[in-house]
């Protein structure tokens, strides 16, 4: 019977993790990236307020296993529910700056979604409160199978997703709650388990029912994405959807994509005919269905210059996705070109569409993330272009600002620079924007990178501005005179601007500016970096592997600016993706006092104040700074994975796995571990977490996927098991001194959990990865503090 039970409660929180990171992938399609951290915010919101209203009404949990069962068939029921119920809300997060309907359909957005983590934070409270129980069950069991099942949870999630897709994956996280309410209803008095059996299969019906008809859920795009105004165009449509664990990737074919970044305004003729793929909906990327040899626009590409510099060379081209560099190269005379793309589907679809440049016999593409090739690879190249991959996006919006981009950081920049073989040269290229952020941000970057590997950035840097691009070009032995004046050559005659070359003065000749603030910038990056970095109104320091924010350029002192703004642009959050965050602490803040305070009340009116109060002090503190700990850790250890497995999805999927397996073990063997022993162990090792994973991200990046998954998923045991110790533990000193606490406590750990999501992210934008785990560190030496001597003594607990 407790096996059964146990099983039940795994089964409820795989379905929650499951339903989790399926929302992650979603939410990044229908809305945009910086929605997809709310995920956890929810899961975490709804276990808060699971505890906060059995802790204000216990009756909610009583009635054992068939009380159980009818959480966990709502848990399941509720799940499919609320993703077709968002899914009709026409929110539209562009709009929210303008349009007061948008505040509420938010607001409806995040509610609906709440309610099966609430369900499913519910079966694990009433256990966890040994209410009721036939046979009683230890709270640590019950913790320590609600944390494997979530970690079974999203080996299920980061597996399905790609073999049946992201709607699939909501009927699977509705089934597992379906599946726990079974498991409930099997040890339940006969007349329950027929009527919720039943109630169960009906279910299941329902559920393949309309995973049967999926046209009814299919994810509706914000109208924003470059799908959804891609198909706008007459005769516009998407020919294959593919979803991967970090993306779904379209196929969109349109008469109307003729997209080439960067082509000079002197050139007369007609972009050639294009397909196009796009990532999540959106950074849609150009499919040239040109042959190489007719490609007669691409000698007037701005990027064109690096490969006529060096004609007949070996062409490295990093996330080239549709294959428009590939191109380029291929038609200005590259002798090889290797194409490394992490898009397994965006090369398929490139495949599917034809498209000549990848079907060069002088073409080798490789599949694999361009960080874990590039310091793998033994090869050098003449020239190693790194893509524009990305779309434009105004600098004053915010939308982008919490998107990791690990191509573009000062250790990336040192690994391409690494790849050159003698007289080669890297090139990159971004979008021009007023006022000036990512080209220069780019150009420091590069500079960066040149004094690091012992060069002069004034000999060895090249930049150039089209209308709408910044082309910035590293030599790391220096342009020669010949190299400068063909750039020069190349500049007048596609009528491109100089902004900084050997021996050279910046021009603004023909994309006249009033001031050339371009030219001033790179002028001032070279001779005193920090001085820039320092005074610019935009964040523009080159960002690092701790803190890979390129597109997040949000300065303090803009916050008075940004705030007139709201209300009177388009851009979406008036041009900081901080004041979402904000906004959100401020929100998350005010419902975690209502649901730590509001049970409290309620409880002090039945009981004589709802314990003492040394034990209510106690709870809040004890379990509201696990709650910050945990989050404060993990999330920056996901953000740091990022880098190792590739992927945002993956890298989630692979740290919960391991964090909440080894934590369901460390809780099921509590028991026998000395509790302030283990905490302090435990604030030792957060705080030396961060270095190993640097030291051991550089170490492993050259290994093969799995191998990397693999040992980073080993690594995290030790800290997880720690993590699975704490929670336990104090309940059972709650057990003994205040067991009517234990669903409080419960909802104070998952309402405070929600605040940690938000300063997490916050603090990581301000100050990295490292800091923000420190902080989570002193937490959990907050907690050994707290520990106490008597709670090392093995107790049997009470049960209320």
């Amino acid at each position: 019977m407790e096996a059964v039970s146990l099983i039940g409660v795994g089964c409820s929180a795989a379905g929650v993790l499951v339903f989790e990171i399926v929302l992650t992938r979603l939410f990044s399609l229908t809305q945009f990236y910086h929605f997809a951290f709310l995920t956890v915010s929810l899961a975490l919101l709804g276990f808060g307020a699971s505890g906060s209203v059995l802790a204000a009404f216990p009756a909610v949990g009583r009635g054992g296993s068939r009380r159980w069962a009818l959480l966990a068939l709502a848990q399941g029921v509720t799940t499919l529910g609320a993703y077709a119920v968002t899914n009709s809300i026409p929110f539209d997060s562009f709009a929210i700056a303008w349009d007061g309907r948008q505040v509420f359909f938010l607001i409806a957005y995040y509610l609906a979604l709440a309610v099966p983590f609430f369900f499913g934070g519910l079966v694990t409270a009433a256990l966890l409160s040994g209410w009721d129980q036939p046979v009683p069950i230890s709270s640590a069991r019950v913790y320590g199978a609600n944390l494997i099942g979530a970690g079974l949870g999203c080996v299920v999630a980061i597996g399905t997703l790609p073999l049946i897709g992201g709607v699939a994956v909501i009927a699977v996280a509705s089934f597992l709650g379906v599946a726990a309410a079974i498991a409930f209803a099997s040890i339940a008095s006969f007349p329950s388990r027929a009527v919720l059996v039943s109630l169960g299969a009906l279910t299941i019906g329902a559920v393949i029912a309309a995973v049967a008809s999926l046209g009814a859920l299919d994810p509706r795009l914000s109208p924003y994405k470059d799908l959804s105004a891609a198909l706008r165009y007459p005769g516009a449509e998407v020919v294959d959807s593919t979803w991967e664990s970090s993306a779904r990737v379209d196929h969109i074919v349109s008469g109307g994509i003729r997209s080439v970044p960067g082509l000079s305004f002197a050139w007369g003729g007609t972009p050639p005919p294009q397909d196009g793929i796009t990532f999540d909906g959106d950074d849609l990327s150009p499919a040239p269905l040109v042959d190489p040899r007719d490609a007669a626009f691409a000698p007037h590409v701005l990027n064109s210059i690096a490969f006529s510099l060096h004609p007949g060379g070996d062409v490295l081209v990093l996330e080239p996705r549709g294959g428009l560099d590939v191109l380029i190269a291929l038609a200005t005379g590259a002798g090889t070109v290797t194409a490394v793309e992490g898009h397994g589907p965006a090369l398929e679809a490139a495949r599917r569409a034809e498209v000549p440049a990848y079907r060069d016999p002088r073409v080798e593409v490789v599949i694999e993330e361009p960080r874990s090739f590039v310091e793998r690879t033994g090869r050098r190249f003449d020239v190693v272009d790194v893509a524009l991959g990305a779309p434009y996006r105004p600098v004053t919006s915010g939308a982008y600002s919490l998107a990791e981009d690990y191509m573009l950081t000062a250790e990336a920049f040192d690994g391409y620079l690494s790849l050159l073989a003698p007289g080669g040269i890297l090139s990159a290229m971004r979008w021009l924007q007023t006022p000036p952020s990512e080209t220069i941000r780019l150009f420091g970057l590069a500079a960066g990178a040149v004094q690091r590997a012992g060069g002069d950035p004034e000999k060895a840097l090249i930049a150039l501005r089209s209308y709408a691009t910044g082309l910035v070009m590293v030599k790391l032995d220096g342009f020669t005179a010949a190299d400068v004046a063909m750039v020069a050559e190349f500049a007048a005659g596609e009528r491109f601007d100089v902004i900084a070359a050997p021996g050279r003065g910046p021009s603004n000749e023909y994309n006249v500016l009033p001031v050339d603030q371009y030219g001033e910038l790179a002028a001032r990056v070279l001779a005193d970096p920090d001085e820039v970095y320092r005074s610019y109104d935009f964040d523009i320091a080159p960002p690092g592997d701790n803190r890979p924010f390129f597109t997040h350029f949000f300065k303090w002192a803009q916050a008075s600016d940004v705030l007139d703004t709201i209300g009177r642009t388009w851009q979406p959050f008036g041009g900081a993706g901080y004041f979402v965050l904000l906004a959100f602490l401020g929100l998350s803040v005010l419902g975690a006092a209502l649901l730590i305070l509001g049970p409290l009340l309620l409880m002090a009116r039945r009981r004589a104040g709802g314990g003492a109060p040394g034990v209510r002090l106690w709870t809040v503190a004890y379990f509201g700074l696990l709650g910050l700990a945990f989050l404060l850790v993990e999330l920056p250890i996901v953000q740091k994975y990022i880098l190792l497995v590739g992927r945002p999805t993956t890298a989630l999927a692979v740290v919960l796995f391991a964090i909440l397996l080894s934590a369901g073990a460390g809780s099921m063997l509590s028991h026998l571990v000395r509790w302030r022993l283990a905490a302090v162990a435990l604030a030792g090792a957060a705080v030396v977490y961060p270095r190993l994973l640097s030291w051991a991200t550089g170490a492993l990046l050259p290994l093969p996927l799995v191998v990397r998954m693999g040992i980073g998923a080993i690594a995290l045991v030790p800290l997880g098991f720690l993590m699975g110790i704490m929670f336990p533990k104090g309940l059972a000193r709650l057990e003994r001194v205040a067991p009517h606490l234990v669903p409080w406590a419960w909802g104070i750990n998952g309402t405070v959990s929600v605040i940690a999501g938000a300063a997490s992210a916050l603090l990581t934008l301000t100050w990295g990865f490292e800091p923000v785990v420190i902080v989570g560190a002193a937490c959990y030496a907050a907690v050994a503090f707290l520990a106490g001597e008597a709670a090392d003594e093995a107790v049997t607990p009470r049960r209320g």
